[in-house]
């Protein structure tokens, strides 16, 4: 296996709603103490005790300085978060396009930021980097489709966030009753869950009901069984890692 593909084994994009639990999906990252963590979203705390490196980002350029600190200092850093790439592409937005004077140039500047973080940076890492982002409900105004993508502005609308991730998952909350039908080895039903009658899982496959959505991943990643998993981020890494192992 060529050096590049295995700097991209371990890139994932987690989606969802406000509230589905992507946040929460990263409780249980092994060495939390080496990732860093960039939050995009006002200094919001996560929803769980962790030990985290914790950088806000209050100007999106740092997400590029961070990413030059840890290629620089790889022994330091064993994987990189970016919570929420929505709420940073908002904050480019409004704070290098919005106020330009160049708009047509600000707007290619756009572009060019998130394909810089994807197409150099997240490469030349060459370790786990996992990235949430909300997600919105459109209708395709050529197929009148439902689409239910990230929400990306520019010339970056095209193509889709979702275009630059091997593997993409949704965070929803499904009920038992559903769940049940597909007995996924890499779902876990507690009591707990079955009193509250949902669960918080990722959606890893499509289902005839979610055909909008820009769920994907390699084929044979996943099986049918395995269309939902649990709400788990280090379980999603260790099931990429195996795949690409064997």
């Amino acid at each position: 296996m060529s050096e590049d593909i295995k700097q991209l084994d371990q890139l994932i994009l987690i989606g969802g709603l406000s509230g589905a639990g992507k946040s929460a999906s990263l409780r249980n990252i092994k060495n939390q103490e080496k990732w860093i963590y960039m939050c995009t979203e006002a200094g919001k705390k996560l929803p769980f005790k962790n030990k985290f490196i914790v950088a806000n980002i209050t100007d999106p350029i740092d997400v590029i300085t961070y990413f030059d600190q840890c290629i620089a200092n790889p022994d330091d850093v064993e994987g990189i978060i970016i919570d929420t790439v929505s709420f940073l592409m908002d904050q480019f937005e409004s704070q290098y396009v919005l106020t330009s004077a160049n708009t047509m140039k600000a707007w290619a500047d756009y572009n060019q930021f998130f394909k810089k973080i994807m197409q150099q940076k997240v490469v030349k890492f060459g370790k786990p980097v996992i990235i949430l982002t909300h997600i919105r409900e459109d209708i395709d105004e050529t197929t009148a489709d439902k689409v239910v993508a990230a929400p990306i502005k520019g010339a970056l609308r095209g193509t889709g966030v979702e275009a630059y991730f091997s593997t993409v998952v949704n965070a929803k909350k499904i009920s038992i009753k559903e769940l049940e039908k597909y007995n996924s080895d890499l779902l876990e039903i507690t009591d707990e869950d079955r009193e509250v009658g949902y669960k918080h899982v990722f959606q890893t496959r499509i289902t005839k009901n979610t055909i909008g959505e820009k769920i994907r991943s390699p084929m044979g990643m996943f099986s049918r069984e395995q269309t939902y998993m649990d709400n788990d981020a280090q379980k999603l890494l260790d099931h990429l890692n195996e795949f690409y192992s064997n």
